[in-house]
């Protein structure tokens, strides 16, 4: 539950920063460390950190680190393996964002990892070149874990991208910029609301980062819990798009402003030549914005109350700095040969409807005016869709709420169609994860098309999300799900014995590692779950490979109980073994 806004030190601390004018009185931007290869180990703490620059430190949450965590970079055709452990003192769930992958890996509200468990997911990198990002997503949880600082950024490389000649030093002329805002106490603590007071770049207060005079690359996320932010920078010069969510643009796309909602990345290249010794900020210049767009509206007290509120403020002074040895000193006229989907293609239109509906109480916050989706809350086992294997789907959503939704769908990444009937524009014309859906006008309800094709990961068991990506709208029931559904399949489960489902374990006792038979050549572990004897589960495998064991090094010595579900019986049976 979001709890009341605390003004009093924060209005101090916002004029504070927002005046601020010397370099000295700028923070430097924190950049964060990059892990590569194949497995990736992340580890979840509460922590503390230093974030307002006196006073108390900060009650966060990090990964790998007191605050936000470690950028992953992934090349495209690796299967990669994640080690998450969840040392927090509760539940939590992490959600490879933009990332087409099993719905048992993706690690929506169905995937908890609960306190002292070690969650392995893994999957084959099929996305394209992009920035992408991981964060929370257990339900009705999101606004403070996410609040509390639990995500990271991930990059995907491929071959089309790496032969062209853009900047890809991490930390010098390829930045990473993670875009959020926070409330603050008295004592420094966060404050758990839609809009805070402060902005935050990277979870640096006022922050500021030399860039070389030549062309950089800024990968921009928007991770608030709310907030849009309309970037720009303050001499109003132009800087060209190169990707959207899910890849490269066919060509950079010039403009000087870009709407950028909760959840969506954009990668900008901005030519600096020549200006060594001259300062800019990047910035977001929301005063502009309707107050109906998130960030745009101006309340003078209540929970939405911010200081930020329709304002144009700093997101990050940038100080030019001479060029490196290597330089990119142009700016590329073609990117790639994006093959979008043909809406002639399509095996349905998929209606979704977005309302606003009144007499609600079951929310804390946004009752008893809450934001629906197909006119419903979203309860936890309610299946909306069952979209068959292979499907090529136009999603039509029709919204007659008076307030704007960034729309986001899990496992695919998707062409926008139109956005009340005219094309999407330039920016926006390649592969997305997210869609803003604009408010009704007047009377007028707003229509946007997208198409997407759901062309493998099949489960009937585990469902992928659709929902607004504000996490507020998220926590309060602005979500829904589908599963993707092999129809042609053949496998009678019920003519074949339950005992098909049944397996071994061995050796018992085990040192470091377990091995698993079936004991029918038509089954296959479809999830494993390893508990002690308090019931504490201590790893949770999805689709294991059990080639080579399960790595129970970690495990302290003594009995455990290994619950197998099988697929595709989804019969699940549990025995005993013993840790020496």
């Amino acid at each position: 539950m979001l709890k009341p806004l605390h003004k009093t030190a924060f209005l101090a601390i916002a004029m504070l920063l927002s005046g601020l004018s010397s370099q000295a009185q700028y923070n430097t931007l924190w950049i964060p460390e990059t892990l590569s290869g194949t497995t990736f180990n992340l580890a979840l703490r509460d922590t503390f950190a230093q974030i307002v620059p006196t006073g108390q430190q900060t009650i966060t949450a990090g990964i790998n680190g007191k605050f936000w965590g470690p950028t992953l970079i992934f090349n495209q055709g690796d299967t990669v393996h994640m080690n998450v452990q969840n040392y927090l003192n509760d539940s939590t769930t992490i959600h490879w964002h933009g990332f087409h992958l099993p719905a048992v890996m993706d690690g929506g509200p169905h995937q908890v990892i609960p306190p002292g468990t070690n969650w392995q997911p893994y999957w084959k990198v099929t996305n394209n070149a992009a920035t992408y990002w991981y964060h929370p997503h257990l339900h009705e949880m999101s606004v403070q874990q996410i609040t509390k600082g639990l995500g990271g950024f991930i990059i995907v490389r491929d071959p089309i991208e790496s032969a062209l000649a853009l900047p890809r030093t991490y930390g010098v002329d390829d930045i990473p910029l993670a875009l959020t805002d926070r409330d603050f106490n008295t004592s420094n603590q966060f404050v758990d609301v839609p809009y805070g007071d402060s902005l935050l770049t990277n979870g640096v207060l006022h922050a500021q980062y030399s860039l070389p005079a030549q062309v950089v690359r800024l990968r921009i996320l928007n991770a608030a819990i709310e907030r849009s932010y309309n970037i720009g920078f303050s001499d109003n010069r132009n800087f060209s798009i190169i990707t959207s969510d899910g890849g490269l643009l066919n060509a950079p796309v010039s403009l000087n402003r870009y709407l950028l909602h909760a959840g969506e990345r954009i990668e900008i290249l901005v030519d600096f030549a020549g200006q060594s010794g001259q300062s800019f900020d990047l910035k977001a210049f929301n005063s502009t914005l309707g107050g109906f767009i998130a960030g745009g509206e101006s309340f003078p007290n209540g929970p939405f109350a911010n200081y930020l509120g329709h304002a144009d403020f700093a997101l990050l002074h940038i100080n030019v700095t001479a060029q490196t040895a290597s330089p990119i000193t142009s700016i590329p006229t073609t990117l790639t040969n994006n093959v979008l989907l043909n809406s002639a293609s399509a095996n349905i239109t998929r209606k979704v409807t977005i309302s606003d509906s009144t007499g609600v109480t079951s929310v804390p916050v946004l009752g008893p005016n809450a934001f629906v989706l197909n006119h419903r809350l979203f309860t936890i086992d309610h299946i909306d869709y069952q979209v068959p294997l292979n499907n090529t789907e136009i999603w039509e959503i029709t919204s007659s709420s008076a307030f704007g939704h960034p729309f986001h769908i899990h496992d695919v990444e998707f062409n926008i169609l139109s956005v009340n009937g005219l094309a999407p524009v330039a920016a926006q014309a390649g592969w997305k994860d997210v869609v803003f859906i604009p408010g009704k006008t007047g009377n007028t309800s707003t229509v946007v098309k997208f198409i997407a094709k759901f062309d493998d990961y099949s489960d009937i068991t585990h469902p992928f999300m659709f929902h607004c990506h504000i996490a507020l709208h998220e926590d309060e029931g602005m979500m829904g799900q589908f599963v993707v559904s092999d129809t042609a399949a053949t496998t009678d489960v019920n003519a074949i014995k339950e005992t098909g489902a049944d397996f071994s374990i061995f050796p018992n006792p085990a040192d470091s590692r377990l091995f698993v038979a079936m004991q029918s050549n038509d089954a296959k572990p479809y999830y494993i779950r390893i508990t002690n004897v308090l019931g504490q589960t201590m790893y949770m495998l999805p689709q294991p490979d059990l080639s080579n064991g399960i790595d129970i090094s970690r495990l302290k010595n003594g009995m455990y109980f290994l619950q197998l579900t099988s697929d595709p019986y989804k019969k699940s049976i549990t025995k005993s073994f013993i840790k020496e």
